[in-house]
């Protein structure tokens, strides 16, 4: 295999978008689109990266040097388009940046679900020496470019609005996708015209001059049509969009997930699966999430970057998102209905976290309770826990955070607040009501509270008349 190289156009105006949004950069699946070709691309071991800018390049180019990128992937350069005067135009802005040697690889930023697999065929078939077309047999190829072909051989890419009725009858087509020898894409930029309706140098034209030179062309068809379909309206994003949750869906369906209903869940990033998984209906998943064996989660909950272990149950309505501190639940824990886990929230095995319970960076140890309407924010809580309804840890003085430390099978009371720092010995108790200011010995009995008052005979006040 020859040095892989690509050229990424990104430079598109994307007006039937209606936004102000560079079309690349709206997202599908939870990542913009561009994002998604960058991806895949990555996993070729390219050699060099070119993206191609132009409408909105400042924000696509800050964009793409913010996202993450695996280890070993090539940092992408950029060039940019000013004026766009067609795709051809765009290739020779990228020229500069690319080898004398080797395959280059053009793919479009708005063409998301193109498959690694699919690009690597594409570049194998190429080798550095011929031109490779990636095509698509549609069942109404109305508007696209017809492949003439030869035998094996494509002899020219015919526009629609040009072809015969005989080559309107072709269903394969061109997808935007091709694989051109290094050395033979400097020449035939160099020799491709603008004379043509809209004044613009088309990349396509250098199909003709290779056949022109002898040059082998050829084509490879998609697998599937998804994998080539481009993004230039909200309509045709939302239709990718859902074409592209059932294949998910497909995916967790065939290793045994049970889905409730496959036409509503989200993956919006990552999504791994154990055995005897049960997903309800109206789910999303986003970042990297990972479910244990016979892990169940209830309807219309969203999970972002979480581990959740075997056993877990997550009832519905639960929003859980680690960001990047990550969220752990686990094994045989119950979280929900109606909870909220924040970024550094770990829990133990068969801790129970209630409806309307938050946590946030605190880590809960085996068999801890908040039932109820609580929230535990900077603590560390231990084993065997019972956290009372309507309590708190007050962690931000207005400055800085502090951390409240619950020991062993402590039992704290409803309606308290634990004003950190603070440390709860084992085993010991706060009374229900109380503000916890200084730390309770263990096995101490901390009661914090205004002495009941009782008035005999109170008259409420009434309002006045008149």
């Amino acid at each position: 295999m020859t040095a892989i190289d690509a050229v990424i156009m990104a430079a598109g105006k994307g007006t039937r978008m209606k936004s102000r949004l560079p079309k690349v950069l709206h997202r599908l699946a939870g990542r913009p689109l561009l994002q998604h070709v960058l991806d895949t691309a990555a996993r070729l071991q390219l050699r060099h990266c070119v993206v191609v800018t132009g409408n909105g390049a400042e924000a696509v180019e800050a964009a793409v040097q913010a996202w993450p990128r695996d280890t070993g992937s090539a940092t992408p350069a950029f060039v940019r388009q000013e004026p766009q005067l067609g795709t051809g135009h765009a290739v020779q802005q990228a020229l500069p940046q690319l080898p004398g040697e080797g395959t280059t690889l053009i793919l479009n930023g708005d063409v998301p679900l193109v498959d690694a697999d699919t690009l690597a065929r594409l570049a194998q078939r190429c080798q550095g020496e011929r031109l490779v077309l990636l095509t698509v047999t549609l069942p109404n190829p109305a508007g696209y470019g017809r492949i003439v072909r030869q035998g094996d051989h494509v002899r020219a890419i015919v526009e629609h609005k040009d072809a015969s009725e005989g080559e309107r009858a072709i269903r394969e087509v061109y997808t935007g996708f091709m694989a051109v020898p290094n050395a033979k894409l400097r020449d035939w930029l160099a020799r491709i015209d603008n004379r043509n309706a809209q004044g613009e140098y088309y990349l396509t034209d250098i199909v003709k001059l290779a056949v022109a030179d002898g040059a082998e062309v050829v084509a490879l068809e998609a697998p599937e049509p998804m994998q080539v379909e481009g993004v230039n309206s909200p309509v045709q994003l939302a239709a990718l969009e859902r074409a592209y949750q059932l294949r998910e869906a497909g995916r967790l369906l065939e290793a045994g997930v049970r889905l409730a209903d496959p036409a509503r869940i989200d993956v919006r990033g990552t999504l791994e699966c154990g055995q005897d998984v049960e997903i309800d209906a109206n789910c999303i998943f986003e970042g990297c999430v990972t479910l244990g064996d016979g892990v169940r989660i209830g309807a219309n909950c969203v999970i972002a970057n979480a581990a959740i272990a075997a056993g877990a149950v997550i009832h519905p309505f639960t929003h859980i998102d680690g960001e990047k501190a990550g969220v752990r639940v686990g094994e045989g824990a119950l979280v929900g209905p109606f909870a909220r886990l924040r970024p550094g929230a770990q829990l133990g095995p068969e801790v129970h976290i209630g409806n309307f319970v938050e946590v946030k960076n605190s880590s809960l140890a085996r068999g801890a309770k908040a039932n109820h309407l609580a929230y535990l924010g900077d603590a560390t809580v231990g084993e065997r826990v019972n956290y009372g309804a309507g309590s708190i840890t007050a962690n931000y003085d207005g400055a800085n955070k502090h951390r409240t430390v619950i020991e062993d099978e402590v039992h704290v009371g409803s309606n308290c607040v634990l004003v950190a720092p603070v440390t709860l010995g084992r085993g010991a108790t706060v009374g229900g009501g109380s503000t916890i200011t200084r730390d309770t010995p263990a096995g101490a009995l901390a009661v914090a509270r205004g002495k009941q008052v009782v008035i005999p005979d109170w008259k409420r006040p009434e309002k006045k008349k008149g």
